[in-house]
């Protein structure tokens, strides 16, 4: 690395240890946008991938401003690409995974409101993506997505948060995505987006427990799986996800038939929802019988879900269509249908009091990106906020009276 290099990383880490907004960006959507109706205030964290910064937002009767704006990233020459974000269970810290790296990704801790770096950044696995925490905040689970590396088996990093290390990691699937934890904390899910899996892992053990097909018409509990045979489907051919290189030297492929890309569980605890973002449908999968529920046709390409804490409304993002999708979560029924501010929507935040949906759009190519917020009981827009290019992980941090 050239001085010069040096300098701007230097830079770069000074500015995420200081937590300030960083003069050196553009303000972007720091006015009111429609009139909210909201008495409370609420405040999410979103990443800007393609941007390396994180945005608080907040969401007040005033409308939706950009509350504050950190830098993140040790090395100015590369993108190192803010991912999955979540917040502790008391809300102190903030925990972000960059999805790139040299060679591997990292998971970042921060004190969440000044928003400075607590600890040292730690090495993950390849692409660390969608992260959870235990609700005793100790444990942070971190799908190593792999999106660049060989077409195999990725991992689930498990890491002691007090101390930042990373204590195992899970083999799990090809392209791990999407993972939460059940309100117990006992289990986390995520699914395999090549092999057309959900799996679930037991947090006190740190071992898959179980996993469950959910292949278009063959959505059933597997039995006898081991990590070497995940790579192949029924004819022992190898499945690519959704927008998948199909001539990567890999020979004949089988495509995948879900591709899933989300695993919510229910506030009860009862069942968790997987999104085919390639078979436009949810599933819902019974955690005490290992079974399909039941499941519904979506719009195009759902991607990322989020359910309301009072268990009516679960809300995800048509990524490909640029829309969002609102249903009735015990019925399946679509309650509303709502085009985004922008392109390519991402991530869904939902507020504890079931009021409000945070949706982050990442945009196409220079756009920016934005933050829409929808009404869950009207379902309407009520306001919208532009960030960084290409916004995903999204999570909520706080809620206060409105002053």
């Amino acid at each position: 690395m050239t001085l010069r290099h040096a300098a701007f990383a230097s830079c770069a880490l000074f500015f995420a240890a200081c937590g300030g907004s960083y003069g050196g960006q553009p303000e972007r959507g720091t006015g009111p946008a429609t009139a909210s109706g909201s008495d409370a205030v609420y405040y999410v964290y979103v990443g800007a991938e393609s941007a390396d910064l994180i945005h608080r937002i907040r969401f007040g009767p005033d409308g939706v401003t950009v509350d504050q704006t950190t830098p993140v990233g040790e090395l100015a020459v590369e993108t190192e690409g803010p991912h999955g974000l979540n917040v502790s269970p008391d809300g102190k810290y903030l925990y972000m995974s960059t999805a790139h790296g040299v060679p591997d990704g990292k998971l970042w801790k921060f004190a969440a409101g000044p928003d400075t770096l607590v600890a040292a950044p730690i090495l993950l696995g390849n692409f660390p993506a969608t992260l959870d925490l235990t609700p005793d905040g100790l444990y942070a689970f971190v799908v190593n997505f792999n999106l660049h590396g060989e077409h195999v088996p990725s991992t689930v990093s498990v890491v002691y948060t007090p101390d930042m290390v990373e204590v195992d990691q899970i083999a799990t699937c090809t392209m791990p995505h999407g993972l939460r934890m059940a309100p117990d904390g006992l289990f986390v899910y995520s699914n395999c987006m090549m092999d057309d899996q959900l799996v679930e892992i037991d947090t006190r053990t740190f071992e898959v427990s179980r996993r469950f097909s959910v292949s278009k018409g063959h959505e059933t509990a597997l039995e006898g799986y081991e990590v070497g045979e995940i790579l192949t489907g029924a004819n022992g051919m190898s499945r690519p996800a959704e927008g998948m290189d199909m001539g990567m030297g890999m020979g004949m492929t089988q495509p995948a038939t879900c591709s899933p890309t989300w695993a919510q569980p229910s506030p009860d605890g009862v069942s968790v929802y997987v999104a085919c973002n390639k078979g436009d449908e949810i599933l819902v999968v019974d955690r005490a019988t290992w079974t399909l529920e039941r499941k519904f046709p979506t719009g195009r390409a759902p991607y990322n879900l989020g359910l309301t804490a009072d268990g009516r409304v679960l809300v995800a993002s048509l990524k490909s269509v640029g829309q969002v999708q609102f249903f009735n979560a015990k019925t399946g029924e679509i309650l509303a249908t709502v085009p985004s501010s922008t392109t390519v929507t991402h991530g869904v935040a939902v507020t504890p009091d079931s009021r409000y949906a945070f949706v982050s759009n990442e945009g196409k190519g220079a756009e920016a990106g934005k933050v829409d917020v929808y009404d869950l009981r009207t379902f309407e827009m009520v306001g919208s906020a532009a960030v960084g290019q290409q916004a995903g992980g999204i999570i909520f941090w706080k809620m206060e009276a409105a002053r």
